[in-house]
């Protein structure tokens, strides 16, 4: 491969990489969707190092390069593909809103609730991952707390900080995980070694702001009437849990990539959801509502496919080839022997969770990913979990916080975000301290073995 890192390419490469995640930063404010830019970004990059390889004979290099890109981004895009559809699905079976409707009517406390928000948070966002996670929890915060900013605000710090910090342990619970597991990196069972490091992460400053939440009990503002879960969510939940177990046993025991398993499981959806059709003709279990009657409205499990969340997946796509492109460029490979050369490992990747602050921790996984630094099992899992947990320092650092400002408009914002910064500092950064003494032993012992 050529060495285009000080060539006029591989600087004009930076530039369409930095001029499209500007536009992804600024999306709140531009209205483009964040897929746009990066897409257009990927395909100019390719096509400007194809150019430059036109003068040469190794014209194949550049297509085969890209076909392994796409290979990483298809695994990744059909794992994410089926566990969207089961968390839409589960949606239009009202699961997530009776879960709304049990916590906000009962008489707890601002202060209670914002430890069960978190706590239900931390442990739900490892099976349906944090942004879902958070997008449900502050839908809980506001409805109770209608009238009290404070209260928001703080609940939804605390939502994201454990939302990022619970999806740190598990493979499911973020796309940084996901990835590192997809690619072989790390075990299914060795993210488990960072339970107690991410649980520190969100106790510290979760103990830290309830300090300023109140005692009283808030005032029900909403109607009486009660979410009822519609026909067949209860067996779509035990699906849901069905599949994860596929992926993890086609991935461990049969040693064929997870995604295999996410879409045999999505299959078996399908399946439930011919058998939802056939027998729901002529029913009334559920009753009239939105102008239909009988199953409102019949399940279709290719409307939940629909659903899906198709600009971050194309968002996905975009950055994996971005930053693919640059490390074909050279500039990864330049950047690793500095970072993990230099620095050493361990503050490399204390580093890489203070970028994903700034940059989101998804491009900055890609990119060491694709440097494959030589580490150990412990910095492995070091840098998975500082690029997880790292994102809770400011509000545009994770996908959760970015969609609680939009969902919270006004009374979680940036700055509010910001204040409590030093607390959760002080939780990452006591998080790697704990990781780094309980998984001491893991210090000498290479992936894989």
């Amino acid at each position: 491969m050529l060495d285009l890192t000080e060539h006029w390419v591989g600087v004009a490469a930076v530039m369409l990489f930095a001029g499209a995640y500007v536009l992804v930063i600024t999306e709140e404010y531009t209205h483009i969707r964040k897929s746009k830019p990066v897409m257009l970004a990927a395909g100019l990059i390719w096509a400007l190092v194809a150019l430059q390889y036109t003068a040469t004979d190794d014209t194949h290099v550049v297509a085969e390069a890209v076909r392994e890109y796409l290979a990483e981004f298809a695994e990744l895009f059909l794992f994410l593909l089926a566990a969207m559809t089961y968390v839409n699905a589960m949606s239009e079976r009202n699961v997530f809103l009776a879960l709304r409707d049990q916590l906000a009517k009962r008489s707890l406390t601002y202060h209670s609730l914002f430890w069960i928000t978190g706590i239900l948070s931390f442990f739900l966002s490892p099976v349906i991952d944090n942004l879902t996670t958070s997008l449900v929890m502050c839908a809980v915060v506001m409805a109770v707390g209608q009238g009290n900013a404070r209260f928001i605000a703080l609940g939804c710090i605390n939502i994201v900080v454990a939302a990022n910090a619970g999806g740190a342990f598990s493979p499911f619970g973020d796309i940084t995980t996901l990835m590192v597991w997809q690619r072989g990196v790390l075990h299914f069972g060795d993210f488990f070694a960072l339970f107690l490091p991410s649980l520190v992460n969100y106790v510290v400053p979760a103990a830290i702001m309830s300090l300023g939440i109140s005692r009283e009990v808030p005032m029900r503002t909403e109607a009486d009437t009660s979410v009822v879960l519609r026909r067949g969510a209860r067996r779509i939940m035990l699906l849901f849990g069905l599949t994860i177990t596929l992926a993890v046993s086609f991935h461990n025991f049969l040693h064929l990539p997870p995604f295999l398993g996410m879409m045999t499981g999505l299959a078996c959806l399908k399946f439930f959801g011919y058998y939802m059709r056939v027998t729901s003709e002529g029913s009334l279990v559920d009753r009239f509502n939105g102008g239909e009657l009988g199953d409102t409205p019949a399940f279709d499990s290719f409307r939940e496919v629909a659903r899906v969340e198709w600009d971050t997946l194309l968002f996905f796509f975009g950055v994996i080839m971005c930053v693919g492109g640059l490390g074909f460029i050279g500039y990864l490979a330049n950047l690793s022997t500095f970072i993990y050369g230099e620095l050493g490992p361990t503050i490399a990747n204390i580093l890489v969770g203070v970028v994903s602050a700034l940059i989101d921790n998804i491009p900055v996984m890609v990119a060491v990913l694709e440097m494959e630094p030589s580490m150990s099992t412990q910095q492995w899992l070091l840098v998975t979990l500082t690029a997880g947990v790292g994102g809770s320092l400011l509000s545009i650092g994770s996908a959760a916080g970015i969609a609680l400002m939009g969902q919270a408009r006004g009374q979680y914002t940036f700055f509010s975000h910001l204040r409590w910064t030093p607390a959760i500092a002080l939780g990452y950064a006591l998080s790697i301290w704990l990781h780094m003494f309980l998984n001491r032993d893991l210090a000498g012992i290479m992936p894989g073995s």
